[in-house]
């Protein structure tokens, strides 16, 4: 323990020098070999044996992980490294691979300047490469690569050494075809890969070694000599002439840049504030001496400490009984204590300066992309994860006196991934949970039954829905139950360019302030007069004030702003969440008296006609689709083809190499549950490899709908059949 305190006081004093720290996400498809790569660059520091490298798996610190194989959270550690004479601080980030977990991927970018993309050479850029890859260049994190696995290419599939290098060349082309496509403009060139200029190393991390520019300088080596060890099998050899932990940490030192330097063109792009202020001019110059401002980008539940919110610190230094106001909230609290992950351990510090990652102890209910700083400033950029949960289940607590441990588990679990939707009924002490796939929900059960010791019963997977409408409704009336006020609605579905700027975080959730978004709405199709009326976004859907003059409207539009986040939280179809749908106030009477247009009176009289208008105009139910990537032999491929259509399945592309095929099918949800996995190994004998990836909702057949809707209303415990626009208008 003594010596923990003397590294991590080594480690602090190292990070005072931003030219020797690098903040440095691993990022890949799942099963590229991320874990395995992180554990030489641990050997390297000093916390694991080398001999164990590359088996140990180390930075999955949770015994799901150990077991599954699979990174399943991010995990972060500090490592100290000596480099050239010099002492470096590497932040890094070991990130998930699986589409189910890419919640953590797109939170850790938020965290770090640069990213490791790993790649195995013989499946090539898969689903989830191109996903990450893609969150790195938005949040502006510079790539390398490192091309993990190449020996396969040669033992494997018995390449020659010319074929072996024409297909690294052309994997390097096609993620620097990525790069130009996804990188912001003004790096999309600058920001390519190249083995030539040392930003490409090329190894296999199992057998722990690697070439870069660097290596092959400094150890003398070739490819010919690289090519001919590995026909031979000599790993030891391998691994004395292309050390791989002296080939990825030179590229991290000299290809991806400081915190001084990456915060510069960082900052304007993840905080909206005025950047000429001290707060914002402390930032542009990662300035340790100023106030504190960070953003949290995880949480951990820790047994004794309560949650532990993991941070970028941006600006300032801080330290215990630093005082911090958290996103915007008036009230401060407090750092009771602050430490840095080496490993699985979470070791006390005294400070933490800018540009680095911190644990702290001691603030509460903070939630991920929450902003702390001493200031109060404007918060950082929201955080917006690209995939939606689309499978629920409902789980209960086997005992009754259980269900408080039960909903404090779940809670618990929603904020340290927020990825996971739960819904919690008091009343009937059902608990819905919704993720990513089934096996996002099969980790939050296990977690709740073996973490937090909660026996648990859960039902077969249900698929997550949403409500939008097909026409217009106008001059839908809503009348307060005292019948005092009165308003006057259209209901549109909204353009689908304002749809995707919602999506996508351009416009965000809540009151805009002022006319922020009008530019953008009218660019995205939205009338220019409707767009300034805009008042609030719930989901991807939109309220507006397209009224002149009415009487005391401004005094009842925070009501009017609930009843109408209240209906399209809970549609009026089947109780589904409702998408892409516009509500337009034209006109009102109010009463004059404040006692008679509280709450009760001026919600319903939103939240009804709402409903009604949406009846009106034709309420379908949007189900949501998977895309599939399938490997599978030559010889299977019609009876797969034959099954993805009995599933309702869209065969997008058939690729083929040699006697493997590659076939790319988008797949309702609702199909893929029920035994999709066990029904395609059947069908293969098993050698079926396939990688789901979340691909948006689409409208549900037209056959199918009625159906549908009555086993979810029927499931909810609501008529099954759906109410009409009059059911309302009364």
């Amino acid at each position: 323990m003594v010596r923990k305190e003397f590294v991590a006081e080594e480690v602090v004093r190292i990070m005072t020098d931003l030219d020797r720290v690098r903040d440095v996400a691993i990022i890949a498809h799942v099963h590229h070999g991320k874990t395995t790569l992180t554990d030489s660059l641990l050997a390297r520091a000093g916390i694991i044996s080398k001999t164990v490298a590359g088996d140990a798996l180390y930075t999955n610190y949770e015994a799901i992980e150990k077991e599954r194989k699979m990174t399943i959270k991010s995990a972060d550690i500090s490592l100290a490294f000596n480099y050239k004479d010099k002492d470096f601080i590497i932040n890094l980030i070991d990130t998930p691979g699986h589409v189910d977990f890419g919640g953590h991927v797109t939170r850790s970018m938020r965290a770090v300047d640069g990213v490791v993309l790993v790649v195995d050479p013989v499946e090539g850029i898969m689903p989830q490469t191109e996903t990450v890859l893609r969150q790195a260049l938005k949040e502006k994190a510079k790539p390398i690569l490192f091309i993990n696995k190449s020996d396969r290419l040669l033992t494997e599939l018995r390449l020659t050494p010319d074929q072996t290098f024409q297909r690294l060349l052309e994997l390097i082309k096609n993620v620097n075809n990525l790069i130009t496509q996804f990188a912001p403009e003004e790096y999309a060139q600058k920001w390519r890969v190249s083995v030539e200029e040392g930003s490409v190393a090329i190894g296999s991390a199992a057998k722990k070694w690697a070439v870069s520019k660097r290596v092959m300088e400094k150890y003398k080596t070739t490819f010919k000599q690289i090519f001919e060890l590995t026909e031979k099998g000599d790993e030891a050899k391998l691994q004395e002439v292309a050390p791989i932990d002296e080939a990825i940490l030179s590229m991290c030192i000299e290809h991806l840049p400081s915190p001084r330097e990456a915060q510069k063109y960082r900052i304007p792009l993840l905080w909206h504030g005025d950047l000429d202020s001290e707060d914002g001019k402390a930032m542009m110059a990662t300035d340790a001496s100023a106030k504190v401002n960070m953003i949290v980008f995880g949480i951990h539940y820790d047994q004794h400490s309560g949650e532990v919110a993991i941070a970028r610190v941006f600006s300032g230094t801080v330290r215990k009984g630093t005082e911090l106001s958290v996103s915007g909230r008036i009230e401060r609290q407090k750092v009771q204590q602050l430490g840095l992950y080496m490993g699985p351990d979470r070791v006390p510090v005294e400070s933490i300066s800018a540009g680095n990652i911190v644990a702290l102890v001691g603030l509460k209910d903070l939630s991920i992309g929450d902003t702390l700083s001493e200031d109060n400033i404007e918060p950082f950029e929201q955080i917006k994860h690209y995939s939606q949960p689309v499978v629920t289940k409902a789980i209960e607590a086997k005992d009754t006196r259980d269900t408080m441990k039960l909903i404090s588990a779940l809670r618990e679990l929603s904020k340290e991934d927020q990825t996971i939707l739960v819904n919690i009924n008091q009343e009937t002490g059902e608990h819905l949970v919704s993720g990513m796939g089934e096996l996002h929900l099969e980790i939050i059960e296990t977690k709740v039954k073996d973490d937090f010791k909660v026996p648990i019963t859960t039902s077969p997977p249900i698929v997550v829905y949403r409500e939008t409408i097909e026409s217009e409704a106008k001059d839908i009336e809503g009348k307060a139950p005292n019948k005092h006020s009165r308003f006057y609605i259209d209901v549109k579905p909204l353009e689908p360019g304002v749809v995707k700027l919602i999506e996508e975080g351009t416009i965000k959730a809540g009151k805009p302030k002022g006319k922020a978004y009008l530019e953008d709405l009218v660019k995205a199709g939205m009338d220019r007069q409707e767009a300034r009326g805009l008042e609030y976004i719930a989901g991807t859907n939109v309220l507006i004030d397209a009224s002149h003059g009415v009487q005391y409207l401004n005094e009842v539009m925070e009501l009017l702003a609930e009843g109408f986040e209240e209906a399209v939280n809970d549609g009026p179809l089947a109780r589904e969440k409702v998408t892409g749908v516009k509500v337009l106030i034209k006109d009102a009477t109010i009463h004059e008296d404040p006692v008679h247009r509280g709450p009760a009176q001026i919600i319903p009289a939103m939240r009804r006609p709402v409903f009604a208008g949406m009846l009106t105009a034709g309420v379908v139910l949007l189900e949501p689709k998977q895309k599939f990537t399938i490997n599978i032999p030559q010889e299977y491929l019609s009876d797969i083809i034959g099954y993805l259509n009995s599933k309702r399945g869209q065969v997008i592309e058939i690729q083929q190499e040699g006697g493997a095929v590659t076939v790319i099918a988008k797949m309702p949800v609702a199909e893929v549950i029920k035994g999709f996995s066990n029904e395609l190994r059947g069908l293969t004998m098993g050698r079926a490899i396939w990688y789901p990836e979340y691909a948006g909702f689409e409208k549900l057949p037209k056959e199918l709908q009625d159906k549908v809707v009555k086993e979810i209303r029927q499931r909810k415990g609501q008529p099954p059949e759906p109410p009409k626009p009059q059911d309302f208008l009364d």
